[in-house]
């Protein structure tokens, strides 16, 4: 693991100042620091995508994919060139027939975003919104209660036995607020009434536990550059080889993210398209080390590394947006205190050489966030509270 840089002393309500930190800790939720393993991954060179070399390469990632996260074969994979919400979008297009619709939760932008993804594509959507009388957020804000909120199973189970509903797409880890929804129990509920369930776990995979054959996960979107701890630009999604075969039914709603395909060419050793070829060899990279240090001990570090840093945010009289039993491993949102504005505290932070997260659409003036994702040892979680604890005591800005 990296170790920890020393703080750079900033202005009392400057942006900064003095020079700059020789390396910063990124507690955004991606893209996140990285081992220098996996940096220098991207030194091995050039390479064309269609020689045997980029096949042996992407077979690898693919292998290692379904290693990590699908042990017992239940789930091929399939590899994409973007963000966490290209594969989410290919999962969404390839999941529905013509005629037929889309339940999906929507207590965050990120079940949102699938629900907007799935009416471009004129995709009827039934929309899972929580009562907003079942709130869970610990202190006031301007964001809709929805996004702090979780749908009950009635509620659920009534969208699932709608006749015209085919595909269910829910989000792992909302990383709005670092709500986990419960996933474990709304698999079940999709089986048993044969549709197909769509689960965006850009932000859980290796962060939160999940197990994609017994939650009756049938499509997984996922990405390099969060828990995996790869670089931006690749995604991917992890389906059940039935899922492929019933997408392959369908008339494809795009050319691009067209996964059976993307899986025909990839399988066959080489890409439909161009492929981010040096991004490919860090998550290579990436990878090999999540198998090292395995998923389950992954896991078991970012719970440790959260534990640590709410001890600290409570010690300092931060407080905490959610309750604890539905906060992610990665991710916690905090209350701004009193006077002092997002952007103060960041570039006072970012001034030490730690970059945290704003709070989005009603929030991003009530809280801000910080994940502990990334290739970072404890040292680097303290050596931020401590500068968290020196920020704060230079008081509110006029």
């Amino acid at each position: 693991m990296n170790e920890s840089k020393g703080a750079v002393a900033t202005p009392l309500c400057g942006a900064g100042g003095g020079h700059a930190p020789a390396r910063e800790v990124l507690l955004n939720p991606g893209p996140v620091n990285v081992s220098t393993r996996v940096q220098r991954a991207l030194l091995r060179g050039d390479l064309c995508h269609r020689e045997p070399e980029f096949a042996r390469l992407m077979t690898s990632v693919r292998r290692q994919l379904e290693k990590a996260f699908a042990p017992s074969s239940t789930h091929t994979s399939v590899l994409l060139t973007g963000s966490g919400t290209s594969a989410v979008e290919a999962a969404i297009m390839g999941a529905v027939s013509p005629g037929r619709k889309l339940a999906v939760v929507t207590n965050g932008v990120y079940g949102e975003r699938i629900a907007e993804i799935a009416r471009r594509q004129g995709i009827g959507v039934v929309a899972i919104a929580p009562d907003p009388k079942t709130n869970l957020a610990r202190f006031e804000t301007a964001a809709p209660p929805t996004w702090t909120a979780i749908p009950t199973r009635d509620q659920v189970v009534k969208a699932l036995e709608d006749p015209e509903v085919e595909a269910f797409a829910a989000v792992h880890h909302e990383t709005t607020t670092g709500l986990l929804n419960p996933i474990r129990e709304w698999g079940p509920l999709a089986r048993a009434r044969g549709k197909t369930f769509v689960l965006d776990s850009v932000s859980g995979l290796a962060g939160d536990a999940i197990d994609l054959e017994g939650w009756g996960a049938d499509i997984v979107c996922g990405t390099a550059n969060k828990c995996i701890q790869g670089l931006p630009g690749i995604s991917f999604v992890l389906a059940r080889p039935r899922e492929i075969e019933r997408m392959r039914a369908r008339p494809p709603r795009a050319l691009y993210f067209d996964l059976p395909k993307a899986w025909d060419a990839q399988e066959k050793g080489a890409p439909a398209f161009t492929m981010a070829v040096q991004v490919l060899f860090a998550f290579e990279a990436a990878l090999e080390e999540l198998l090292e240090e395995t998923v389950a001990g992954r896991i078991a570090r970012m719970a440790r590394v959260a534990n640590l840093l709410r001890d600290g945010f409570k010690e300092v009289g931060l407080e905490l947006l959610l309750p604890a039993e539905v906060r992610s491993n990665t991710i916690t949102t905090l209350a701004l205190p009193a006077r002092l504005t997002y952007a103060r505290l960041h570039d006072r932070l970012k001034g030490k050489g730690f970059v945290i997260y704003a709070g989005q659409g009603g929030l991003e003036k009530t809280v801000f966030r910080v994940a502990n994702m990334g290739a970072l040892g404890e040292d680097d979680f303290r050596g931020f509270l401590a500068a968290l604890r020196a920020s704060l005591s230079e008081g509110a800005c006029p």
